[in-house]
């Protein structure tokens, strides 16, 4: 049971997060009927699986959630503020109630009883507006199907006619037909009958298996799709035909019931088939002018059907085990192809080489399994920027485009606070109030843009919004208020933007809720840096600012060039290499002294890795120049030898190396030594000189972030 327990929870955690997307697109578009049924179909989903596993709460909160939202697809009430608002706090509250139905807090007690007080003022203020409205009562129970037929309103309800069997296995999932049945009930005017005859003999009944097959006429105003949610839990469970008998306007009333009376005078289900027979009849001989009528009972009958499984759910641990094992056939196949070199064995290289192969294309669809699509964190941002609009009272539309841009899981997961950490600054300092949008001539609502898109092997972030933009010389004397900067510094309209991204550094005047409070944007930095990104800002005063994160696409496996100074190896990212070519010891000694070498008819600057790693082993006499790009940016690395391409596992490394600012991590050679993963932004940022001299003492800051 605990393993259906577990899916259910899951698949809960989906609904929660659907319905609160699908809440956000209401608000909107108010009127939308295919957002307001997809909100109760979702609402009733999860009170039928909160039923099944006995989340008591969370069964009588949706039950009342699904009850206003009732109201709503009939018409009876509009999707107000009022309507939505609780329905979102709702929407939190149910989240809570998944992990904690049994064991509330007392804040979370009263939660639940305010938003269950709400909930029910807005059902009873309906119920008083639909007082005086003339409605037909409708009875659960019939004493026969007659009833069932023909006492209902003048309104235009559908009589369906409804076959279940069920799956014997269909108790394993929690399931108890006896529900299903009584759902039905809700929906109209039903009289259900119970197929006794195939039930097995006493002596081959087993406990653990479900016998039902009920046969079932239904009169109600609600559509097939209401019928069909009724069985959604148990989809795979039962078999449900579904089929339309007729539309009762189109009936002569007294002819059916005289008809219905003689069929059954026998209460028996054996009389159901010819009754079937009979109506069909009795529908051809009534309704001969609307013969399209006459053929939905058996054109439109519809056969509830499982839908083509294109889509599996699996577990995140399975997918983290499967790129860990992904990058150990990896590591493997390195030291086969290895092994097969040091043997000079051509039959054994060709098999090596397709396992290279093989082992790749087999990690490019690891990879493109474990990517998932950056709409799966948009919800929280739309919610953001709608709850605290209302809160600061600002108009702020939000807008997101490429959402189907992909990234890495673990990537995903750690870009979601720095978004949410730019999104209150756009919100909270960037985007003005109604009345001073209206005096600037701008349009009164504001607006917030997040785009993603491919760009190579990275994927790029951009938030952008119209807000009021930075002042750049209030940010120019703050920092030199507060020692980061001198007065003599001469810093470009760029540099001075980049300021913004050191440790403590705000304009705030003001402590709110959020910000004021010493933590600045560089948490942003730190944050997106863990995850191998970088960060841009633009702004232009008056217009809006816009904030750019740059990220590579994966943290697994990179695909380097594999190099080497004495006996330590090193992995340069090959998405970063321009050019390798031979240089000689004589010349490498002149270009020492003035750490800078002509390379096209530029100087660019120079690093000997040696040096910087304080590698002992001689130098040979023909080294090897690795030319190096970083945003626009040139760099020359000296090291001994090219090895050639290299699929790179890369591992974290530990505390001890935390000073290896341009190190990104390390990974284990086909021979089992290691190699360290080199960083291409931070070797620009740590050896450019000129960049360094250029940006003076605060681009040193942001090197320590």
């Amino acid at each position: 049971m605990e393993q259906f327990k577990k899916k259910f929870l899951e698949e809960a955690q989906d609904l929660i997060n659907n319905l609160e997307n699908s809440l956000l697109f209401l608000e909107e578009n108010p009127n939308d009927k295919k957002i307001i049924e997809e909100v109760f179909r979702v609402m009733h989903s999860l009170k039928g699986g909160s039923s099944m596993f006995e989340f008591q709460k969370m069964e009588a909160f949706t039950h009342e959630l699904e009850t206003v939202y009732d109201l709503v697809r009939n018409d009876k009430i509009s999707v107000s503020r009022e309507v939505l608002d609780v329905t979102l706090e709702s929407v939190d509250h149910l989240k809570v109630l998944l992990l904690n139905d049994e064991a509330l807090t007392d804040n979370d007690i009263n939660t639940h009883q305010s938003l269950l007080a709400r909930i029910k003022k807005i059902v009873s203020n309906s119920e008083l507006n639909e007082k005086n409205s003339t409605n037909v009562p409708a009875t659960k129970e019939m004493n026969n199907i007659s009833e069932v037929v023909l006492n209902i309103s003048t309104d235009k309800f559908v009589t369906y006619y409804i076959k279940v069997e069920t799956n014997p296995e269909l108790f394993q999932n929690g399931s108890n037909p006896l529900l299903l049945i009584d759902e039905l009930h809700t929906l109209g005017h039903c009289k259900a009958y119970y197929k006794k005859h195939l039930l097995p003999k006493f002596t081959d009944l087993e406990a653990e298996k479900c016998y039902s097959s009920w046969e079932v006429f239904l009169a109600t105003d609600k559509t097939e799709d209401d019928i069909k949610d009724v069985f959604i839990f148990v989809d795979d469970k039962c078999n449900v035909n579904i089929k339309k008998v007729a539309d009762i306007n189109l009936l002569s009333r007294q002819s059916f019931k005289t008809k219905l009376e003689s069929l059954i005078a026998e209460d028996n289900w054996t009389n159901l088939e010819k009754l079937e027979k009979e109506i069909s009849t009795l529908i051809l001989k009534e309704t001969e002018s609307s013969s399209d009528y006459v053929k939905e009972f058996d054109t439109n009958s519809t056969l509830v059907k499982k839908t083509a499984i294109n889509n599996i759910r699996v577990s995140s641990d399975k997918l983290d085990e499967l790129m860990s094992l992904v990058s150990e056939l990896v590591t493997t196949q390195a030291s086969l192809t290895l092994y097969a070199e040091k043997l000079n064995n051509p039959e054994l290289a060709e098999i090596a080489e397709n396992i290279e192969k093989l082992s790749r294309q087999l990690r490019d669809n690891a990879f493109e399994i474990c990517l998932i699509p950056i709409e799966t964190i948009m919800i929280r941002f739309k919610r953001l920027v709608r709850d605290l609009s209302i809160e600061l009272n600002k108009d702020i539309q939000f807008i997101a485009e490429g959402t189907e841009t992909e990234l890495d899981k673990s990537i995903i997961e750690g870009l979601t606070d720095p978004l949410m950490h730019i999104f209150r600054n756009a919100i909270d300092h960037g985007i003005e109030n109604t009345d001073e949008r209206l005096l600037k001539g701008k349009p009164k609502q504001g607006k917030i843009i997040l785009k993603a898109f491919y760009s190579g092997t990275n994927v790029f972030i951009q938030i952008k919004d119209d807000g009021k933009g930075i002042d750049v010389e209030k940010i120019r004397l703050k920092a030199i208020d507060r020692g980061f900067i001198s007065k003599e510094s001469n810093l470009s309209y760029k540099e001075i933007l980049q300021l913004v991204f050191l440790p403590g550094f705000s304009t705030a005047t003001k402590v709110t809720e959020l910000s004021g409070r010493g933590v600045g944007l560089d948490v942003v930095v730190k944050k997106i840096s863990e995850i191998r990104g970088e960060v841009e800002i633009e702004s232009q005063l008056g217009v809006g600012t816009s904030i750019t994160i740059k990220l590579p696409m994966t943290l697994s496996i990179i695909d380097g060039l594999l190099v080497s100074i004495g006996n330590t190896s090193f992995v340069i990212p090959l998405s970063s290499v321009d050019k390798c070519f031979e240089i000689r010891k004589e010349k490498i000694n002149s270009i020492s002294e003035k750490n800078k070498i002509n390379l096209d008819g530029s100087q660019i600057s120079f690093i000997n890795l040696r040096n910087e790693f304080n590698i002992a082993e001689k130098e040979p006499d023909l080294q090897q120049i690795i030319q190096i790009i970083h945003e626009e940016t040139k760099i020359a690395l000296l090291v001994d030898a090219v090895i050639g391409e290299y699929q790179a596992v890369l591992k974290p490394l530990g505390r001890a190396f935390k000073d290896l600012e341009i190190v990104s991590g390390a990974t284990i050679l086909g021979d089992g030594s290691i190699a360290l993963v080199l960083d291409p932004s931070r070797i620009v940022l740590t050896f450019d000189r000129e960049t360094l001299l250029k940006r003076t003492d605060y681009y040193r800051r942001l090197g320590d972030l």
